[in-house]
């Protein structure tokens, strides 16, 4: 019994001492440990080309990086998403662009200049803005054929959603402007120069305490897919790639819901 024990014992001493020599290093004996990947250095300005209709949110959501990566400033350039896509392809610096539509992204991808596929991260859907009150009773698309309108431009997404909710309700509409982003549209009712307009949702909700948003079925056939990518010669590709990671996270994602952006 005692030399079985004894062998037992013996065995577990050699198991040890083997387990330990094959976690030592070939030159001395410390145990080998494979040090945790550094996190990538992030510093300096991240330049963001993003729809007009994000620039609240994302002014926000700037302000919230900057604070998660000290040493770091957000440069925001807020417009049109076909426009911006054609200063990225003319070749303007930038390390991020987030456009309203896949259409207006295709003219970044076509050229081969995002560092990696688009995702979505948002939606959007359209609302008729109206004054305070809504003083010309506007219920629908229909009503919208007996008073001043303004729209977005066609080539922008905001105008693109606005021509298939028109058609989807076989209303054809001749507004009095063409706006080139949906802030434009928008102000056009907020200084009293149209009745109404058709925007975003998340642009009413933002807009000053002078218009209210009035709902409308069709709104449904025209939801915005809202995409991101990196620059594949983004100055800044480090910043580029925290910015979004940041924008996946729980905290900008509050920041996207609270502003009336809908979850993809």
């Amino acid at each position: 019994m005692r030399s079985a024990r004894r062998l037992l014992a013996a065995s577990a001493v050699l198991a040890l001492a083997v387990g330990l020599t094959a976690c030592t290093s070939s030159g001395g004996g410390s145990a080998s440990v494979n040090p945790a990947p550094s996190r990538p250095e992030v510093k300096g300005t991240v330049t963001v080309f993003a729809a007009a209709s994000l620039k609240e949110s994302f002014t926000e959501l700037g302000k919230r990086f900057e604070t998660a990566y000290p040493g770091t400033s957000i440069t925001f350039n807020f417009g049109g998403s076909s426009a911006l896509a054609q200063n990225i392809v003319s070749g303007a610096p930038v390390d991020v662009f987030a456009a309203a539509s896949p259409a207006t992204m295709k003219t970044v991808t076509d050229a081969k200049l995002t560092g990696g596929d688009p995702t979505v991260f948002a939606r959007n859907t359209l609302e008729i803005a109206v004054a305070k009150g809504n003083p010309k009773n506007i219920a629908g698309l229909k009503d919208l054929k007996g008073v001043k309108t303004a729209l977005c431009a066609k080539e922008v997404p905001c105008g693109a959603a606005a021509v298939t909710t028109l058609q989807a309700a076989g209303v054809e509409l001749t507004p009095v402007t063409y706006e080139q982003d949906v802030k434009g549209a928008l102000t056009k009712v907020e200084l009293g120069e149209v009745d109404a307009s058709l925007v975003y949702q998340t642009d009413v909700k933002a807009g000053s305490g002078k218009i209210e948003g009035v709902n409308f079925p069709e709104a449904a056939k025209a939801v915005n897919d809202y995409q991101i990518a990196p620059l594949a010669k983004a100055p800044n590709a480090n910043g580029a790639a925290a910015f979004l990671g940041y924008l996946s996270s729980a905290d900008a994602r509050r920041v996207l819901t609270d502003a009336g952006f809908q979850a993809p």
